[in-house]
């Protein structure tokens, strides 16, 4: 398997392994376990770290299709190479950062993970249109 595939597998790992976070912040709520097993009906209201879990979450599931789509399209096309590569790692670990520095509460460096995972995308996009 090329590393852009490794990186899109990988990167969907992350977006199913972020709710974990926010589960446990929800069974930590009065309740317990039955609350974050339940319906949960009516206002939630979580921890902050588990709010800023679900945030990073839904961010990344935004982003997950159009890098899903550049790997592929790379990958179908014959144009995965060295930079389509570095692109998907690029934006993998800056994934990975964003999470971590979102989760944490940190908000400038937050902002850069976000763009270096989009700098990582342009590198694929660069590949593709070549």
């Amino acid at each position: 398997m090329t590393t852009d595939l490794w990186m899109l597998t990988m990167t969907a790992l992350l977006s199913s392994i972020i709710p974990l976070i926010y589960l446990y912040g929800r069974v930590q709520k009065p309740g317990g376990l039955e609350y974050g097993l339940g319906n949960r009906d009516g206002t939630e209201v979580l921890a902050p770290y588990a709010e800023r879990a679900k945030r990073a979450h839904n961010n990344l599931t935004e982003n997950l299709g159009l890098f899903a789509v550049l790997v592929l399209v790379a990958h179908v096309a014959g144009k995965a190479n060295a930079m389509t590569a570095l692109g998907a790692t690029i934006f993998f670990v800056a994934r990975v950062a964003h999470v971590v520095i979102y989760v944490m509460g940190i908000t400038t460096v937050r902002t850069l993970a976000f763009f270096a995972g989009i700098v990582g995308e342009i590198l694929i996009l660069v590949q593709i249109l070549r």
